[in-house]
């Protein structure tokens, strides 16, 4: 049987475990830490980075950095109207469609399942 993987997706943090036998193992990430920022940067040349690395960009790049995407889940561009005004990323969509984030000209969905 193949391993079990569970993903705690906070809106400010995620941790990762795996299930090894009967005990969880919750993972350590490249950085040494169990918690990874909630955090999703994209540089100029194209290439994505995660949780810390992605977080350290925010002040010089906050458009291609993308947190707290949790808050529009499931949710409808209509409803968000005051979130989409405190993040500096830009949110699409029509009224009546799921919220999409659009970095560099690409749409991306925070996945509601």
């Amino acid at each position: 049987m193949g391993k079990i993987i569970g993903i705690d997706l906070g809106t400010t943090n995620s941790v990762v475990s795996v299930m090894e036998g009967s005990a969880t193992k919750v993972l350590i990430n490249a950085s040494g830490s169990r918690l990874t920022a909630s955090v999703v940067g994209f540089t100029d040349k194209a290439d994505r980075m995660v949780g810390q690395t992605a977080k350290h960009q925010q002040v010089t790049n906050p458009e291609n950095t993308v947190y707290s995407s949790k808050r529009f889940m499931g949710r409808r561009h209509k409803e968000v109207g005051s979130e989409e005004k405190i993040v500096p990323y830009k949110i699409t969509g029509g009224p009546d469609e799921l919220v999409k984030v659009d970095v560099r000209g690409k749409a991306y969905t925070p996945p509601a399942e």
